[in-house]
């Protein structure tokens, strides 16, 4: 039996995940994974996930001089995200190495029970100003 299939044991993947946040390029949520959104509001450019406890998280890109971050598209259904509890919430930034000065892209990716959804962010710059999307916690 080939070992690549064989299922990985919770520590297995705890671990894989450590060694990808060293990098920088995985980030778990885990203070909303188990919460449930209650509505999202995807207006342009930003994007409000508000919870049932009243929180909400807003993800989305101040822009400035010589930089560009966009929210390139969304894939799955973002009412699957509503009223069950999120099983995964996790950010995961990659460089883009074909980039002309300097590209980054950023995927959200969300499930619940009811769906999984990814949302894809792209910045440019010409290498000194940020690529990075803001996922930040407001409170009602």
């Amino acid at each position: 039996m080939n070992n690549i299939l064989k299922p990985k044991s919770k520590e297995e993947i705890n671990q894989i995940y450590k060694d990808l946040q060293k990098k920088g390029s995985i980030n778990k949520y885990n203070e909303i994974i188990g919460k449930t959104i209650k509505t999202i509001i995807n207006e342009c450019d930003e994007i409000i996930f508000r919870f049932d406890d009243n929180i909400e998280y807003k993800m989305f890109h101040i822009q400035d001089c010589c930089e560009y971050v966009t929210l390139e598209d969304i894939n799955g259904e973002l009412n699957d995200l509503i009223d069950s509890p999120l099983l995964i919430a996790e950010e995961i930034i990659c460089i883009n190495e074909h980039a002309s000065e300097s590209g980054t892209w950023t995927f959200y990716k969300f499930a619940t029970i009811k769906g999984y959804v990814t949302i894809r962010w792209y910045g440019t710059s010409n290498g000194y100003y940020s690529e990075n999307v803001n996922f930040i916690k407001m409170i009602l």
